[in-house]
């Protein structure tokens, strides 16, 4: 055996072992699945490294031609040369941008341990091979049938020398060395073309039909003469009954060597569609906010007595969605949008009542209180990490059920991080630059292949989906402003960084593509996606939004202008007090840049019922408006408080009183009275079968304006009763697996896998029964503590097995320092610190060997 193939490592376990330090921890960071819990030593990370889930959700997050190169090993022969994948890559005629972004590729799926061996001898991992089979029938990835030596593997020899010598290559002794010489035939690029010229007409067409796959194809009991040519010369090779399959290697030959029809080793270009000066842009999203703020608001407002019942399954019913979405103006999906956004920033919540109902938290009112930057800072924030997907509203869940606002079944694990990439890729634009949003889908295609049910980035990809969804939402939300990515918006991502696209690599820049090879990486390298920030570096970076939003909002007015006929206009947001004293003295009318206000009788007297007394009105009116109060709005005002409380209603069951016996005689006349069921019992009295509630009601209808009374003869003021739930935390966003290990874990990691697998591979002279695989060491107690003292007195180390007070075993390598009382101290070279073991929980020693 040579050297080269000696030292070459003969599984992953191998070939991690020779890993440093660094290659180890960007492996763990990349797949951090492999760290939960942290494996006991290499090989057991090799072992997780290789099962379905790790190395499925590994191929998930590559991207496109990081995955290419992988659908290319799983059909090259195992193990393949760095050379022979390069020509399944680039093809014979040798495409320099491939050529270029291999080295980089290659070392992507030996970072993340998909692919192990150096560049003479690449393998992939079994697992992965099997993952990228789409299907039995079309078990390659890439298109490519069977090889022939698979196809002819149940053939026999005397059809194989048959079509041997048809091809025109002696008759040889076996089976074997003729698979051989056929496949030699197939592979070879002038004989192969020679063959093919004298193929009848229509039988290269055939291949033609074929050779991008499916490879597969059928033919009757007596094919017509081009068929029986290429059967005959093994160019299509039978499988089943009336089946065919064209032979991997004439697939290639076909192919020029190539494996893919078009290879990707660039990523799609995100260039912007249209351009707009910055303090447009930001302009417009700051509008936008301002109008996000508002809609909260109203939404909540709308909610303030106690929003809709919660569905026993739980969410908002279709009918109670319809309902928000015509009071917001809006449609239902974005109505969806505004009610979840309200919800996970924990501004919404179910009150948890018998009769269960949505309301207002108490945070709500706090968040009121803040200033309009730092209340559209929450509502991003909470935009941004949240995994509640809206968009889905309206949609069915794996039971066909219908999938509500507000209701289970709506988060979506990858949300966040679509979210994030997809604000990412439009601030890597100049400034001012919207998008194409059909080229950040292909971006994003190209970035996650494997993302979602299609693998083939369709309409229903999960990841298209979001992508669209995050474009409108940034709008609404006012994170972005005709299309492209604002000042604060920016900010959002984690300051002014996030603003610029990623440095370029430097050509010929040398990384590590496993142990001891350096292959160039050239400027083809595509930009590393941006992850999103930890916890506290987003909190920072809201605040940096929320200061250059604040200077773009609008500063609240004091004041209104009013209009002779009954109406007022706002020409901006109004300040809360009179905004609040506002929609309880009148209707809104019309919203937009300017809010428009409509006084009616039944405004005014909501206002007059609120305690409000009409002096009161008149004075706020008068402080409030920049013009002088119109004629008709202070007669509308005077005529509706001087009939206000004329009518007393109480209860009886309900009662009617008034000074005026005359005007009972008008409403025991009035037909429409006559569903209220009244009767006179004194001059100034009518009494009611119906109760206060409805007699009140009934009597306004008819165009009266009667108050309510307590038992004392007090006029009752009804104002708005504002319904909170208890204190509500948000919901929490669903992971995306486990999280990135930090620096500590991931240092405190590294170190107990390496003393683990020092432990587990250290050479040692058993003192006991000789053991297999992972057995711990047994020796008697005699002998334990022998071996121990000894240890002590030589300075050697100890290879011990230990189980410790909960029952879990483990191999540890000691240098035992003293025996005393029963317990051994030593240092512990998988923990690397000295600790005490009591020595009746050590199973037995093993004397590591000399060498």
């Amino acid at each position: 055996m040579s050297p080269e193939a000696s030292s070459a490592p003969r599984s992953l376990a191998e070939a991690l072992r020779a890993r440093d330090d660094a290659s180890l921890g960007a492996l763990l960071r990349s797949r951090p699945d492999l760290i939960t819990p942290v494996p006991t030593d290499l090989t057991q990370l090799a072992t997780r490294a290789g099962t379905r889930a790790s190395v499925l959700r590994a191929l998930e997050r590559l991207d496109r031609f990081a995955l290419q190169t992988a659908e290319a090993l799983a059909v090259a022969p195992d193990p393949a040369s760095y050379d022979a994948l390069l020509g399944l890559m680039a093809g014979d005629a040798g495409d320099e941008a491939v050529a270029g972004a291999l080295p980089h590729a290659v070392a992507t799926l030996r970072e993340q341990a998909l692919v192990w061996g150096d560049d003479r001898r690449l393998r992939l991992v079994r697992t992965a091979r099997e993952l990228l089979a789409p299907s039995p029938q079309h078990p390659s990835p890439t298109g490519l049938g069977p090889s022939v030596q698979e196809a002819t593997s149940g053939m026999s020899p005397g059809r194989i020398q048959e079509i041997v010598t048809t091809a025109g290559l002696p008759s040889t002794h076996d089976s074997v060395s003729a698979v051989a010489a056929l496949t030699g035939l197939f592979t070879h690029r002038r004989k192969m073309a020679r063959l093919l010229a004298g193929a009848p007409e229509g039988g290269l067409e055939v291949l033609s039909r074929l050779v991008w796959g499916p490879p597969y194809g059928q033919v009757t009991p007596e094919p017509a003469a081009h068929l029986r040519w290429l059967l005959d010369r093994g160019l299509l090779l039978p499988t089943a009954p009336g089946t065919v399959v064209l032979p991997r290697e004439v697939a290639l030959h076909l192919r020029a060597g190539r494996a893919h029809r078009e290879p990707e080793p660039l990523p799609p270009v995100v260039e912007p569609a249209a351009t707009h000066g910055p303090q447009v842009v930001d302009a417009t999203a700051a509008g936008q906010a301002y109008t996000a703020l508002a809609t909260v608001e109203e939404l909540l407002k709308d909610w303030d007595e106690g929003g809709p019942a919660v569905l026993r399954a739980g969410g908002l019913s279709v009918r109670d969605l319809k309902r928000t979405a015509v009071a917001l103006d809006v449609s239902e999906p974005v109505a969806a949008f505004w009610v979840e956004l309200a919800y996970a920033a924990g501004l919404l919540a179910s009150d948890g009542e018998a009769d269960e109902r949505y309301a207002a938290t108490p945070a709500y009112d706090e968040w009121l209180e803040r200033p309009p930057a730092e209340r559209w800072s929450r509502l991003a924030e909470a935009w941004l990490s949240a995994t509640r997907t809206p968009g889905l509203v309206g949609g069915r869940d794996a039971k066909d059920r219908t999938l509500s606002a507000l209701g289970p079944g709506l988060d979506r694990s990858a949300a966040v991080e679509v979210r994030h990439r997809v604000l990412s890729l439009l601030a890597a634009l100049p400034r001012g630059g919207a998008p194409d949003a059909g080229s950040v889908l292909a971006r994003l295609r190209w970035e996650r292949p494997l993302r979602g049910p299609q693998r083939d980035g369709g309409e229903d990809d999960l990841r298209t989906r979001l992508a669209r969804w995050t474009l409108a939402e940034a709008e609404q939300l006012g994170v972005t402003g005709r299309g492209a990515l604002s000042a604060h918006g920016r900010a959002l991502l984690g300051g002014p960084a996030a603003a610029d696209a990623p440095a370029p690599v430097p050509a010929e820049a040398p990384v590590s593509s496993g142990p001891g090879d350096k292959l160039p990486v050239h400027h083809h390298r595509p930009p590393a996606a941006r992850a999103p920030l930890s916890p506290a570096e987003q909190a920072l970076a809201t605040t940096a939004a929320a200061r250059l939003l604040a200077p773009l909002l609008p500063e609240p007015l004091d004041h209104v202008l009013l209009q002779a006929d009954l109406t007022a206009v706002a020409p901006g947001p109004l300040q809360r007090p009179l905004a609040d004293m506002l929609g309880v003295l009148a209707e809104v009318e019309s919203k937009g840049g300017a809010t428009v206000y409509r006084f009616t009788p039944a405004s005014v007297r909501r206002a007059l019922d609120a305690g409000r007394a009409a002096a009161d009105l008149h004075a706020f009116l008068g402080r409030h408006s920049r013009t002088p109060v119109p004629q008709p709005l202070a007669y509308l005002i005077d005529d509706v408080a001087r009939k206000h409380g004329h009518l007393r209603v109480g209860a009886a069951s309900a009662y009617v009183r008034c000074d005026d016996d005359t005007l009972l005689g008008e409403i025991l006349a009035d037909r429409r009275g006559a569903a209220l069921r009244l009767r006179r019992l004194a001059p100034t009295v009518l009494a009611s079968q119906s109760d206060p509630a409805a007699l009140l009601e009934g009597l306004r209808a008819m165009g009266y304006a009667p108050a309510a009374e307590s038992a004392e003869g007090d006029v009752v003021i009804t104002r708005a009763h504002a319904h909170r739930t208890p204190p509500r935390t948000a919901p929490e966003p669903v992971p995306d697996g486990p999280p990135p290990p930090d620096g500590t874990l991931l240092t405190a990691a590294i170190r107990a896998i390496r003393a683990g697998d020092m432990a587990a591979t250290t050479p040692r002279k058993t003192t006991g029964t000789p053991l297999t695989g992972g057995e711990l060491p047994r020796t008697s107690s005699a002998e334990t503590l022998a071996t121990v003292q000894a240890a002590v007195l030589t300075g050697e180390s100890l290879w011990i097995g230990y189980v410790n007070a909960e029952g879990t075993a483990s191999q540890r390598v000691i240098a035992p320092v003293r025996v005393e009382g029963g317990f051994v101290t030593a240092y512990d070279h998988t923990a690397d610190e000295v600790r005490t073991y009591p020595l009746h929980r050590i199973t037995g020693v093993a004397e590591l060997a000399d060498d």
